[in-house]
């Protein structure tokens, strides 16, 4: 009888200390933000430019500005993936969700983010991309009281349902999207594309809480815009929003979010259909 209680209790505290540490697994790691980071690779990024992107983020990521940036938050970690997309059901995460709260681990999320790239897909939603990065957040092992979703793209939304509305939907989560439109199109797409897509994108795109975008006007740019943008969303000093000086790429100045009203949000469907059916009546 004896050995019968002895071990009944050898289990129960077994029993016990395997509930904590399943416990203690699922506790949330707090970090300073929570960033996904939402990379265009719709068919009409060239694979070159698909080449650039990669590469700018990968150094961005070994930049002492950046490392500094992380370190300097309240936690002095964040979490990140990284995600690639096209049409609205075409998104690819990359990199999974990563901590990242020193040079060290950044550099382990730059290796595996440099590898070969993937085939382009067709279409441009960022509708789809927007209403996917939010669903990251949930049980992702993280905690923040800083949710973002940071777009690269070159083109308008023209697939899935009307961009306003899944970024409306975002907001209300309280997550943050920031933007990097590219207007670094070649000519060959240059009849698909909207206009003046930095300004699309602060009208149509960005949103929430201290958001803004990056304009990229040539891939020239891209390596230091891509920095600019990550040391504001990881440092989450969004006062520095307010001049293009804070950091020394004047050039590349920092647009905060806006909502013309009569800003047409569906411009990106509207070039589409225009060109499909001028492609049908040839």
């Amino acid at each position: 009888m004896a050995s019968h209680r002895k071990t009944s209790r050898v289990f129960l505290l077994l029993a016990a200390s395997l509930a904590s540490s399943a416990a203690c697994a699922q506790t949330p790691i707090d970090v300073d933000v929570e960033l996904v980071l939402a990379v265009d690779a719709s068919r009409s990024m060239e694979p070159f430019e698909q080449k650039i992107q990669r590469d700018g983020y990968v150094a961005a990521l070994r930049h002492r500005d950046v490392i500094d940036a992380i370190r300097d938050g309240v936690h002095g970690r964040v979490a990140i993936t990284y995600v690639e997309w096209a049409g609205s059901t075409i998104q690819r995460i990359i990199v999974p969700w990563t901590l990242v709260d020193s040079a060290e681990s950044a550099e382990r999320f730059a290796v595996a983010l440099d590898q070969p790239i993937p085939s382009t897909q067709s279409r441009t939603s960022i509708s789809g991309v927007i209403d996917f990065g939010a669903t990251l957040f949930d049980n992702n092992g993280f905690h923040s009281k800083r949710h973002v979703i940071d777009i690269s793209g070159d083109g308008a939304n023209n697939h899935g349902r009307p961009v306003i509305e899944a970024r409306a939907d975002a907001i209300a989560k309280g997550i943050t999207i920031n933007g990097l439109p590219l207007m670094t199109q070649s000519d060959f797409y240059s009849d698909w594309a909207v206009a003046d897509l930095d300004v699309y994108y602060s009208n149509c795109v960005i949103g929430g809480l201290g958001a803004f975008m990056v304009p990229v006007n040539s891939w020239e740019q891209f390596p230091q815009a891509v920095r600019r943008k990550l040391v504001l969303e990881l440092a989450g000093d969004m006062s520095a929003t307010q001049t293009a000086e804070w950091l020394p790429e004047a050039k590349l100045p920092v647009i905060l979010a806006q909502a013309k009203k009569d800003y047409d949000c569906l411009s990106g469907e509207k070039v589409w259909q225009r060109r499909m059916q001028d492609w049908e009546s040839r």
